[in-house]
């Protein structure tokens, strides 16, 4: 997971801070951890259904941060993505719907993906991805564990029960599409007009 303080990649290490005890809604417990990079805490709060986690969400901080978005992404799929990033503290299981949603519907209009279900689109665009990249797609499927959850993959607006660290998971790999797609693309359009420029002030043709 990243450290929602500081946005360092960290390794989970949850501990028990307090058992809050249980009511009609289920069993509530506070856990905490802290960063190893920044040192501060990070605090979450679970309810518990006959052993299964429910629910989880952040305490502290209230919204973990997140990386802003390049303005070359195009705003349809940017306020997806802000969405998701909003609701992630208060419920997880909405956050990793929205993604779904927005990840679906990228792989159909900006990779051109014949339209399925989630599943069969991922297979359909990891060739066209660079393998660190598909590696992470492809681990949507497994992390939001879609053998046990059908609907994330037919119905990817469905607000079910996510997995550990998929909600996030699922906002990394947007970030990277993004900038796979809209963000590297752009940078070059721009590095080569001002090189055309600069072979132009010098009396040379432009790059073919």
């Amino acid at each position: 997971m990243k450290c929602p303080h500081c946005m360092q990649g960290i390794h989970e290490s949850w501990t028990m801070a307090a058992h809050l005890g249980g009511d009609r809604d289920g069993d509530w417990r506070v856990l905490q951890m802290v960063c190893p990079e920044c040192r501060r805490f990070i605090i979450r709060v679970e309810r518990q259904v006959a052993s299964a986690v429910e629910d989880r969400f952040f305490a502290h901080p209230r919204a973990p941060l997140r990386s802003p978005l390049s303005e070359d992404v195009p705003t349809e799929y940017a306020n997806d993505y802000r969405e998701a990033c909003v609701v992630f503290s208060e419920s997880s299981k909405a956050s990793a719907a929205l993604s779904r949603r927005c990840l679906q519907r990228l792989l159909r209009e900006k990779a051109g993906v014949k339209p399925g279900n989630l599943s069969d689109e991922i297979d359909e665009v990891m060739p066209k991805l660079p393998s660190h990249l598909a590696d992470a797609v492809d681990a949507v499927r497994n992390v939001g564990n879609f053998a046990a959850h059908p609907l994330k993959n037919t119905n990817t607006g469905e607000v079910v029960d996510v997995e550990p660290g998929e909600a996030e998971w699922l906002l990394d790999v947007l970030e990277g599409l993004f900038d796979f797609y809209f963000v590297q693309p752009e940078l070059l359009k721009r590095k080569r007009a001002e090189l055309d420029n600069k072979l132009q002030e010098a009396g040379k043709p432009p790059m073919k």
